[in-house]
């Protein structure tokens, strides 16, 4: 993954104290009732002010994020330019985003222990470790748009592309990975969770830097092979790149400070949320092409960068030959005109009409899912999640 960075410059634990048994073990103790009352503050049902206060509680932590990250700089005058560096860092491109693998490790947890939330920080720390996936997000994310050459990202420049930026971004980005580790410290250390939370932050980093080389071995720049586009490659993609981050990082988090820390329940929860994470992806990729930049807050260069993505290798199973040369002669090439010409293609196979078919099966694959393997976790959970993003727009 760095070495594509460098490039670029020339390019089974008790039960956590205070907290009451897994759910598995509390059986009718939490309602359906009660599922649907914390839920209601995060899912796309939820409406008003109850969700707009979860976005608010979570949104307003990330200032004690910084306080805690930049302490030292009163400690150890020495770095202090250094430390103004990272609060810059932290500021640019930790926000600013939806926040949903956050606040999923806050809504899960929350439905995990329910009142139990309010004891013994169990808020503070449930909160920190949400921000701490939202820091894992801004690093791959930094890195990621230089990779990819990217111009915007959440409406605004790419932190590369600000004056006097540009490859010291790099370690700009170690330094948002560096933080996550910081505050794991500081808040969960005297956990018994704390060991697991270690190896899930750093299995996961190694999981997504996975996908990521995945990706760039199979999009190289003006090495455009066609062949190399396959669904079994594109799968494997998706899976490490996004889906053990994005979605399976957040719910395992709440998991193991709620104290559910079984093989079975994480094997369980894994099969949904990978699934669910293929699904994001594949929105994602259909909004590089298709979706509102006002909207979405970036602007798609999935065709000109070469991407293994979800358009090119579902078009490919349904080209003519000449179609096929078409997609040849224009994928991968940073002339719009040619970015156009496959934009048109795409259009011309209905690929709108396919995703949109795509995306209901895929939702109702997810349900069928969530049914066979969410037995002693909360269903809401899952069921959360998939109408989040169902049907997003960005």
């Amino acid at each position: 993954m760095w070495v594509r960075l460098l490039r670029a410059a020339g390019p089974r634990l008790r039960p956590l104290p205070g907290v009451r048994a897994p759910l598995r073990d509390r059986g009718a103790e939490i309602t359906a009732q009660r599922a649907t009352d914390h839920f209601r503050v995060w899912t796309m049902a939820s409406v008003g002010s109850s969700k707009n206060s979860e976005l608010q509680e979570f949104s307003s932590y990330f200032e004690q994020v910084v306080k805690d990250l930049i302490a030292d700089d009163s400690q150890h005058p020495e770095i202090g330019d250094a430390i103004t560096r990272l609060k810059e860092i932290l500021e640019y491109n930790t926000p600013g985003g939806k926040c949903n693998r956050g606040m999923t490790v806050l809504a899960a947890y929350r439905e995990l222990v329910g009142p139990d939330l309010q004891k013994d920080g169990n808020l503070q720390r449930a909160l920190t470790v949400g921000w701490c996936v939202e820091l894992l997000q801004a690093f791959f994310l930094v890195a990621d748009d230089i990779m990819d050459n990217s111009v915007t990202r959440r409406g605004q420049p790419c932190w590369y592309k600000k004056d006097g930026i540009g490859l010291d971004a790099v370690n700009d980005s170690f330094l948002l990975e560096a933080s996550i580790y910081r505050l794991l410290k500081k808040y969960c250390r005297g956990q018994t969770y704390y060991l697991h939370l270690l190896e899930l932050f750093l299995e996961t980093s190694y999981q997504t830097e996975l996908g990521q080389a995945l990706d760039l071995i199979t999009a190289q720049p003006g090495k455009v092979d066609l062949n190399r586009y396959t669904e079994t490659r594109y799968k494997a993609i998706v899976k490490y790149k996004t889906a053990f981050y994005s979605f399976y990082l957040p719910v395992a988090a709440a998991m193991y400070m709620a104290g559910i820390d079984g093989e079975e329940e994480h094997g369980n929860a894994k099969t949904i949320l990978l699934e669910m994470g293929e699904f994001f992806q594949i929105q994602d990729d259909y909004l590089d092409c298709f979706g509102d930049p006002s909207v979405t807050g970036k602007i798609g260069t999935d065709i000109q960068d070469n991407k293994c993505g979800w358009l090119v290798v579902n078009a490919l199973r349904r080209v003519t030959p000449d179609q096929r040369k078409i997609l040849e002669e224009n994928y991968g090439q940073h002339d719009m005109e040619k970015v156009q010409r496959v934009k048109q293609l795409y259009e011309e196979l209905d690929m709108p009409s396919v995703y949109k078919q795509y995306e209901e099966d895929s939702y109702q694959r997810l349900q069928l899912l969530i049914s066979q393997h969410a037995n002693g976790l909360s269903k809401e959970i899952f069921n959360g999640l998939a109408r989040k993003i169902y049907k997003r727009q960005k």
